[in-house]
């Protein structure tokens, strides 16, 4: 009996759990898509936050959750900052350039997740200027 190989099982779980977790990153892709071409994005920008995500598991876990949940973790922050203020952030500049005020009913919700995720990502690579323009605000009646 002792002169018999045993079976890996040790290795045999450790790549089911990667076939599994790549499964995951199939489906966030498939849900990044869809989400991208309705919000009207360009496959060079879907591509590129992929690459964002897909390099940063703290952030692909925050989509991963976005997705899951329609809201975020908010456990990635920068300079204090997390995805659900970026988000707002972002709405808040939609609002000024279209001139709508409060009025979120034709906002694109999921292009501004993924603007916020593309944002987190610059941030967390040069958080100064990010955090300078949240924090300047955005209103057009700054004296």
């Amino acid at each position: 009996i002792s002169n018999r190989v045993k079976c890996p099982v040790e290795i045999f779980e450790r790549d089911y759990t990667m076939i599994i977790l790549d499964a995951r990153r199939v489906k966030a892709y498939d849900v990044l898509e869809r989400m991208g071409k309705n919000a009207g994005k360009e496959k060079e920008y879907l591509d590129g936050l992929w690459d964002k995500l897909s390099t940063d598991n703290d952030l692909y876990d925050e989509f991963v959750f976005f997705v899951e949940n329609s809201c975020f973790q908010d456990k990635v922050k920068v300079g204090g900052y997390a995805m659900t203020d970026l988000y707002f952030y972002l709405m808040r500049c939609y609002e000024i350039k279209q001139d709508i005020g409060k009025n979120y009913a034709d906002c694109d919700k999921d292009g501004l997740a993924l603007d916020a995720f593309v944002m987190m990502s610059e941030m967390q690579k040069n958080p100064e200027p990010f955090i300078k323009r949240i924090e300047q605000g955005i209103g057009m009646d700054k004296g």
